[in-house]
């Protein structure tokens, strides 16, 4: 395969080895030319991702161009150039997170144009991660004042007993994947001045009761875990200029056995109301570690086999 006009300094020596790696192909540059060989099934994924690098400028790291691959492997009529018209930015410094996925696509285009969303998929799929980047994308352009980080403060089969400290320090474990994200994305320097300014704001679910909440990004984060009285509190605290972004998964359900989720309930009686939409992750949406798509799938095999 021929691709006139590539500079192949533009792929760096570490992303041509490791394409050459992953797709098992060779480069060869010769003046304004690049020559990928090959087995014949592998240049047309070998060439998209060539394109994807240089449109990226050479800005993808490797296990981001690892992820697109495996998309492009997964899914061969991807356009992989998709995914940088749906990067968002997220701080002034010019930071951007970019969507991983079909899934992360959808989540996005459903944030832009509704004023609640849920993400709801297994674990590992950036539902959390992404709602947080929409959330600081918002406070970014201006069209929010702030972000409200909720969560149902539901232990995960074990008791904690008693906790210390404020209420600030008793919920921070619970909320702890939430700041996770936002510190991932804007760093150990800039989160602080934003939670000690009140731009960001921590609260389990049981202080939204009696609330308005406006000009925010309020994300309910293991929505799963609320009860069906929880998720209509919350669902009725949304106020002027305000968006609402629930994220769960019903596969890890901590209530006791007798109590309904709010989110399942929600699944049933919500859909196909107006700026309202449920955006839907599956096992291909996975973004983590690799070996964690094989556990999930590990998981889902064993309950199969014992119904």
């Amino acid at each position: 395969m021929d691709a006139p006009g590539i500079d192949l300094r533009v792929l760096h020596e570490r992303r041509q080895r490791l394409l050459e790696t992953e797709l098992g192909v060779s480069f060869q540059q010769k003046a304004d030319t690049l020559r990928v060989y090959g087995a014949a099934h592998v240049l047309p994924l070998a060439e998209k991702m060539i394109r994807f690098v240089l449109h990226s400028g050479g800005r993808l790291e490797d296990a981001e161009l690892r992820h697109y691959l495996a998309q492009l492997r997964r899914d061969p009529d991807m356009q992989p150039d998709v995914f940088f018209e749906a990067s968002i930015p997220v701080t002034r410094q010019g930071r951007v997170v970019r969507a991983r996925g079909s899934g992360q696509l959808a989540y996005l285009a459903a944030l832009r144009k509704n004023a609640v969303v849920f993400g709801v998929g297994i674990a590992g799929t950036g539902k959390t991660y992404m709602a947080a980047a929409w959330a600081l994308h918002s406070l970014l352009r201006g069209a929010v004042s702030r972000i409200i980080l909720v969560r149902p403060v539901v232990e995960a089969g074990e008791s904690l007993g008693f906790l210390p400290g404020d209420l600030s320090e008793k919920i921070d474990p619970y909320l702890r994947p939430l700041q996770d994200a936002l510190m991932d994305i804007l760093g150990q320097d800039e989160y602080p001045a934003l939670f000690e300014n009140r731009v960001i704001e921590l609260s389990p679910l049981a202080y939204m009761r009696g609330r308005t909440l406006n000009n925010a990004v309020v994300i309910l984060d293991e929505a799963q875990n609320t009860t069906i009285a929880q998720m209509k509190m919350f669902l009725t605290r949304i106020g002027k200029n305000a968006q609402a972004i629930i994220t769960g998964d019903v596969t890890q359900i901590d209530l006791p056995h007798r109590s309904q989720s709010g989110l399942v309930h929600a699944l049933s009686i919500l859909r196909g109301i107006d700026d309202l939409e449920f955006v839907f992750f599956s096992e291909a949406d996975i973004v983590r570690h690799p070996l964690v798509r094989k556990i999930i799938a590990a998981y889902e095999n064993d309950a199969g086999a014992a119904r």
